[in-house]
């Protein structure tokens, strides 16, 4: 078989490509208009803006012989934008046309009940459930989608609907999950990060014959309509800080108040001073990959690598970090955050090097997604600076978050919060009076009668700024990013629970997914959080890296709950 893996030069296609290596199979790029003649299979794979992948492929001169390859009948596998090029435009960008094979437009979801991006794992649907061949899929799967513009199914536009061969449901819109004519199929989730479910998928389209590939007959014109509740699963995600011991190498640490230096125990602790040895030492909590390779297994739906070491102050020089994301995306079929260091940067010699190629280099590395911390208050601070009313202002289009954003889309970028709680008086009329939280009756005792906000923190929760968590949060969506991770410097490391307070304060003020953080301290907290607050995912660190909680047991707890959650 000669196939081939075409890349139009953004978005994260090294995951495509282990993971057919995985599956046993060799493949080429396409790196010339002249290998699509050698091509007798293609797949298309690819995340960002429809403007930016059409303009690459017109570039590159590789988007009229990707159109003559389709016509030739040969097959071809489109995964997310892969699949929406084949529609006629995008509202994502209007000026632009895409193939024009499928006669309708991908539109943005509506958020009115919703977060957008549509973010996580979510069931499928099929139009013919009849039709044994289904491309190794199935209903009970759960599958992962990120993505802000859908192409909408519409059973009465007959020529379009033909093309349709399962349906996805969020919210309360039905929109096209995949496509499969004669030679064309094509997904709007990604297998290569939808763990088992994905590379059945795979398996099944690249070991069957090139002529059953080619020869997908139309979809019947069903109607869809809404269901009273959609597949979408809430994510539980394994967080891992990375950074170098004393020796040089990369461990994964978690630290109390982000101290990850060992503490002397007391004597009558520590009789035979084995832990006084180790006092001062990073704390290892085991090794990156191998973390992530058992969080994985057990069912982690997510993972994250936040890179809290040195290096993150020159990260295109740091070797071992980009090491660790390769060998990691080689063992994990989910998706992979990275945080620490996406920013603008000067090497030691002087060569700079902006945040969109510190980006595009741990996404070439296998990252899915990168995750922006301080950076980001201070884009906020001077966006905020630019505004003549005291409100948001406007974005001038030189951030990571705008940068990043605008070739590889809203969902690739996570923005990392570090929150702290300040006490006022409960009569407190200052700036960020509409933003007070006040302690309840019959709740802790340290917390009855008072009252407080929280203010946002840079450099780790070591310097604040004069930013509440909620203007940062509405900043950074205005702004263009995808996610918000919400971290407590209150709760880090009490295993206490979640901040329900300050989750569901920032979950009323975005439309974007919200991911809960710090405080995990038993699965019980997970529920809590789910059913309080409607975040679309929470994480935790050290309960995992000790075993003290796992996550087969967070998921079961999760079920046993009524709270929908991958298996």
């Amino acid at each position: 078989m000669g196939l081939y893996l075409l890349d139009y030069g953004a978005g994260n296609v090294r995951s495509l490509a282990n993971t057919i290596k995985k599956l046993g199979y060799e493949f080429e790029w396409i790196s010339s208009p002249a290998d699509f003649h050698k091509a007798t299979s293609l797949i298309f794979p690819g995340v960002g803006a429809f403007g930016t992948a059409i303009e690459g492929l017109e570039s590159r001169g590789l988007l009229q012989p990707l159109r003559e390859y389709i016509d030739s009948g040969k097959p071809y596998f489109g995964i997310c934008i892969g699949m929406q090029v084949l529609f006629r435009s995008s509202s994502e960008s209007p000026s632009t046309l895409g193939l024009g094979l499928i006669p309708c437009s991908i539109d943005e979801f509506d958020n009115a009940d919703k977060s957008v991006p549509h973010m996580g794992w979510n069931s499928v649907e099929f139009l013919d459930p009849t039709d044994k061949a289904h491309e190794g899929m199935d209903e009970s799967s759960h599958y992962y989608f990120v993505h802000s513009y859908r192409a909408r199914y519409d059973c009465d536009n007959a020529d379009a609907a033909q093309w349709v061969h399962a349906t996805t449901q969020y919210g309360q819109e039905v929109f096209v999950a995949t496509v499969r004519k004669g030679n064309v199929f094509g997904t709007q989730f990604h297998p290569e990060k939808s763990g088992g479910a994905g590379l059945q998928l795979l398996r099944a389209w690249l070991g069957s014959s090139e002529s059953a590939r080619s020869a997908a007959p139309p979809a019947p014109r069903v109607p869809r309509p809404p269901k009273a509740q959609d597949g979408l699963t809430k994510r539980i995600i394994a967080c891992m800080d990375v950074r170098s011991n004393d020796a040089g190498d990369l461990v994964v640490t978690k630290g109390d108040q982000y101290d990850v230096r060992e503490k002397a125990p007391a004597p009558s602790a520590d009789p035979e001073g084995l832990q006084a040895r180790t006092a001062g030492a990073v704390r290892n909590l085991g090794k990156p990959v191998a973390l992530a390779a058992r969080y994985f297994a057990a069912g982690a739906d997510e993972l994250c690598l936040m890179n809290i070491t040195s290096f993150r102050h020159s990260p295109l020089l740091d070797q071992p970090m980009l090491a660790v994301v390769r060998a990691a995306a080689e063992e994990v079929f989910v998706p992979l955050t990275i945080g620490g260091g996406i920013k603008d940067t000067v090497d030691p010699d002087g060569t700079p090097h902006p945040a969109l190629e510190v980006a595009g280099e741990y996404f070439r590395a296998g990252a899915d997604k990168v995750s922006i911390a301080t950076e980001a208050v201070f884009a906020v601070e001077k966006m905020r600076a630019r505004a003549s009313d005291g409100g948001l202002g406007e974005g001038d289009g030189t951030s990571a978050i705008e940068t990043i954003a605008k070739t590889y889309g809203r969902q690739a970028v996570v923005v990392s919060v570090d929150p702290r709680r300040v006490y006022v008086e409960p009569s407190y009329d200052g700036p960020y009076k509409d933003e007070l939280i006040y302690g309840k009756a019959d709740g802790p005792e340290a917390e009855r009668g008072r009252a407080w906000w929280y203010q946002c923190t840079v450099k780790g929760g070591r310097e604040n700024r004069p930013l509440s968590v909620v203007q940062l949060a509405k900043g950074v969506e205005k702004l263009g990013a995808g996610e918000i991770l919400l971290n407590s410097i209150d709760r880090d490391g009490t295993g206490l629970g979640f901040d329900i307070n300050l989750v569901n304060l920032v979950r009323r003020s975005v439309r974007i997914p919200v991911v809960a953080s710090s405080g995990a301290g038993k699965a019980d907290h997970f529920v809590e959080v789910f059913q309080q607050t409607g975040v679309e995912a929470a994480l935790a660190a050290g309960i995992f890296h000790r075993e003290e909680v796992g996550i087969q047991e967070v998921k079961d707890t999760l079920i046993a709950a009524k709270i929908n959650a991958r298996r």
